[in-house]
């Protein structure tokens, strides 16, 4: 199979097609500049545009069976109305781009996965959530609305569209680890605040099998939750790291310095939710890393 990526180039595209080129399917990275590729290897090649912007890439996506849209700027700094509303139209207008590129009943079955969050449900206490829960109200509840309704216009065009959920993504060489294992290893890691929100989170490794489960089940369509069938409390997660790094995890973030330093940011870190993948689980898919003491000692352990 031949697939289009965005954002190919950062910590989950990259895990990501190593394990897509693992299948044998042959993978077009988009990039802003060819001058970042990373030379070539085999069953990867790259193609240079804006997916923010209409260009002649999207004529491209007519030679792929499927895209996997990644793009999207990063939420993980404090919220001023300029990065908010980078943080939409980073997201919306990919998602209008890749479906404006995408050919009207097209002859062969074509798919597009798109990337959402479970900020989508919003905060509900220790409610547990599954794609079938309705959709919250904050701003990240927000825009994972209006971002998904962009991306299922596809299939008004003929294609099978699958919208991922994305837990926190826990790997090595980036994402929410890559913040917190510092501050552990000063001594200064510990709870975020009252430590009782939930924390839905997916070991990258799991993440990317699970693309390759959809690659193998055209049946399935619309939302999945991509995350752990084991969500975690917040001092849970933290006690877990801490015993993973041999280093302790007793000093709290207190909730009124998360807020000072991350703004409206803050509340996402000290509210969280409780997410299940139930697709996934009824769908027979197996977890390597169900647990977060697992997924740790995967992922820190020497």
């Amino acid at each position: 199979m031949k697939i289009l990526i965005t954002g190919g180039t950062g910590f989950v595209g990259t895990q990501l097609i190593t394990r897509l080129i693992q299948d044998g399917h042959e993978v077009t990275v988009l990039t802003r500049s060819l001058k970042g590729a990373k030379g070539t290897s085999p069953g990867i090649s790259y193609l240079e545009g804006d997916p923010t912007r209409k260009g002649p890439w999207q004529e491209a996506i007519q030679q792929h069976d499927a895209v996997i849209n990644l793009a999207g700027a990063s939420i993980f700094s404090k919220w001023t109305d300029e990065h908010k509303k980078a943080i939409r139209e980073s997201r919306v207008s990919t998602a209008q781009n890749i479906v404006e590129g995408i050919l009207s009943r097209p002859e062969r079955p074509f798919t597009l996965f798109s990337t959402s969050a479970v900020g989508y449900y919003g905060f509900c206490g220790d409610e547990e959530l599954t794609e079938e829960s309705p959709h919250g109200d904050d701003f990240l509840a927000r825009i994972a609305l209006e971002w998904e309704g962009e991306a299922l216009k596809a299939g008004d065009r003929g294609a099978r569209v699958v919208i991922t959920r994305f837990g926190i993504v826990m790997g090595e060489k980036g994402g929410a680890l890559g913040q917190m294992i510092p501050l552990f290893k000063k001594y200064i890691g510990g709870p975020i605040g009252n430590g009782k929100q939930w924390f839905s989170w997916v070991h990258i490794k799991d993440l990317a099998e699970a693309f390759a489960f959809l690659l193998k089940h055209p049946e399935m369509s619309g939302p999945v939750n991509v995350c752990s069938p084991n969500p975690v409390r917040n001092k849970d997660l933290a006690r877990a790291l801490g015993k993973a790094l041999h280093k302790p995890s007793f000093m709290p973030a207190p909730g009124f310095m998360i807020k000072l330093v991350l703004g409206e940011f803050g509340s996402v870190i000290l509210e969280g939710q409780r997410v299940i993948p139930k697709r996934l689980l009824d769908s027979g898919f197996l977890f390597q890393y169900p647990n977060i003491e697992k997924a740790l000692q995967d992922i820190v352990s020497p």
